[in-house]
């Protein structure tokens, strides 16, 4: 579900779609303070993805939260967080998503009657 809370100011013309993923152990807080007139704040939780849609020169900052204090870990470029280009990239190659099907498990020979041994009850 979509939460559109603080939209952009209008004037933002050039505005993209950004993903991150809060790839850590520990909850973070997303925010882009860097665009006039609009403020936005985030709390990311381990392995949650963040959808968001920002104009291209802001900056993304990422602050982890320690026990009672939260220290500022990255400032991300949100044209690098750009899904927009990936979707409409028609230059790019197709990928691949087949599964390879080979196995490097040895299957495990056993007897029909080794496996169906019935099971003695000790009263």
């Amino acid at each position: 579900m979509a939460q559109i809370l603080d939209s952009l100011p209008p004037d933002q013309s050039e505005k993209t779609l950004c993903c991150y993923v809060n790839a850590t152990s520990k909850i973070q807080v997303a925010r882009i303070s860097d665009v006039p007139n609009w403020y936005f704040e985030r709390v990311v939780f381990p392995g949650q993805r963040l959808v968001f849609e920002a104009p291209r020169e802001a900056h993304l900052e990422i602050h982890t939260g320690m026990m009672a204090s939260a220290i500022l870990s990255d400032h991300i470029p949100c044209h690098s967080l750009s899904i927009d280009d990936a979707v409409n990239d028609s230059n790019s190659e197709p990928v691949d998503h087949t599964i390879n099907n080979k196995t490097n498990v040895p299957s495990i020979l056993t007897k029909p009657e080794d496996t169906a041994k019935t099971l003695k009850a000790l009263v």
